[in-house]
């Protein structure tokens, strides 16, 4: 089938893909084919899925977080389980991009261009780390996994203000202060491959994190309402986890969080 010519059309096209492997390439695809000029936004366009959202693989099995297993870093088993766990967050923030840049219409172009360019910056992640899981021996999908980032996701399909508060501001944001331990331990195990990939994956998630900062106080500012007292708001109305240090302070502020904002961490 071919694929769609319309920014949000094509988002969709690809979030209902359920191999990953066709997800990636199908995400670059449509990010080459906006730069080209062959893929751009039609504000009238009415867009309905046809399929389950998201599109995934059968495995990994999802369980509930304290399922998770865990093993020591210094078997391969341990890492390739880590590994793992990490190229499944980055999976799901494939989809969680594409369904952003989806099923919001009506906001800026720059928005759907921003969507866009994380989509594809999660894609690559996804790949770099299911070909670094692929040299210990394991493959996408052969440990269990839990579905909290998705989770999250789905309370927030009716708006996107608790979307930007909620998944990037929230939940993407503890990923800035999760990856430089999770570094260390993979160095410390002599992994210097996989700490190089979460190098690039903490110097691109600054980025995706003040994308969310910058539309969530782009949309508060839009409807009058005070950023601060909001999101405390929709953290309680929608159950959102309260954060846990250490922080990655230097993180956090580049990605736009204020300086009143760390302090009240």
């Amino acid at each position: 089938m071919s694929s769609p010519t319309e920014l949000r059309a094509y988002a969709l096209h690809c979030l209902l893909e359920n191999d990953p492997g066709v997800k990636v390439t199908a995400v670059a695809a449509m990010a080459e084919a906006s730069r080209a000029g062959g893929c751009g936004l039609d504000p009238a366009s009415v867009i309905v899925p046809a399929g389950a959202i998201p599109g995934r693989p059968d495995k990994p099995d999802l369980v509930p977080p304290l399922s998770v297993g865990r093993r020591s870093m210094a078997t391969v088993e341990g890492r390739a389980m880590l590994i793992h766990a990490l190229a499944h967050i980055e999976f799901n923030a494939v989809n969680l991009a594409l369904d952003a840049l989806w099923r919001f219409p009506g906001l800026p172009l720059e928005y759907y261009i921003d969507w866009l360019r994380v989509a594809a910056e999660e894609a690559t992640h996804f790949a770099m780390l299911a070909a670094h899981l692929e040299t210990l021996g394991y493959r996408y999908g052969d440990f269990p996994a839990h579905d909290s980032l998705w989770e999250m996701v789905g309370k927030t399909t009716e708006d996107v203000l608790a979307r930007m508060a909620l998944v990037p501001r929230t939940l993407e944001a503890r990923g800035l202060d999760a990856i430089p331990p999770l570094r260390a331990k993979l160095a410390q195990a002599g992994d210097r491959d996989a700490a190089a990939i979460l190098d690039i994956i903490l110097r691109d998630e600054i980025g995706h994190v003040e994308i969310g900062n910058r539309w969530y106080n782009y949309l508060c500012q839009q409807r009058g309402l005070e950023p601060r007292a909001t999101y405390a708001e929709l953290a309680v109305r929608y159950k959102a986890p309260t954060p846990r240090g250490p922080f990655n302070i230097d993180a956090r502020l580049k990605a736009g969080f204020t300086e009143e904002e760390v302090r009240a961490l």
